[in-house]
């Protein structure tokens, strides 16, 4: 899912941290993947926690990462709440060319969509999204206009429109 890539993408950058926070099945397989690689002091791993919690360490990151490969129907028809929680973080986003990804991120212009998932490319767009102030400035005003148009209180209208056309 693109993260033991982003992990190794931690050879290419000096003075970054990467916070994975959260559980899942390749967590362990991240975990050694950091110890083998000795990047204990480049990866940091947080358990699970309340959406508050999780949603300080979002609001202080310089990006987030959704790095999902298209390589089924699932993932390349996905939109992960992830991206929302960037979105009402105000945290620039490099993801994946998942298309409703892609369509949220250039609609608000709001971060990059990667087309290579090889550690050195995610490191070059990981340097390339911080050293252009102006850019990244520019997504920063995106998305506080992003926060506050895709919220549930706007969506909710919007579902509830359509339900009552087949209702």
């Amino acid at each position: 899912r693109g993260a033991e890539e982003l992990v190794l993408a931690m050879e290419f950058l000096d003075d970054t941290l990467l916070y994975i926070i959260g559980s899942g099945d390749v967590l362990r397989d991240l975990k050694k993947l950091v110890k083998d690689k000795k990047f204990q002091d480049k990866v940091k791993f947080l358990s699970r926690m309340p959406y508050h919690k999780l949603l300080e360490y979002t609001q202080h990151a310089d990006l987030g990462f959704s790095l999902d490969k298209p390589h089924s129907l699932n993932y390349r028809l996905s939109l992960p709440n992830k991206i929302f929680d960037y979105i009402q973080a105000q945290t620039p986003v490099i993801a994946s060319d998942i298309p409703e990804v892609k369509h949220i991120i250039q609609k608000y212009d709001i971060g990059l969509i990667i087309n290579n998932h090889q550690p050195k490319m995610i490191a070059k767009n990981i340097q390339a999204a911080l050293q252009d102030k102006e850019r990244y400035q520019r997504w920063q005003e995106n998305l506080k206009f992003a926060a506050d148009k895709l919220t549930w209180k706007n969506e909710k209208q919007i579902l509830l429109e359509l339900l009552r056309k087949y209702v």
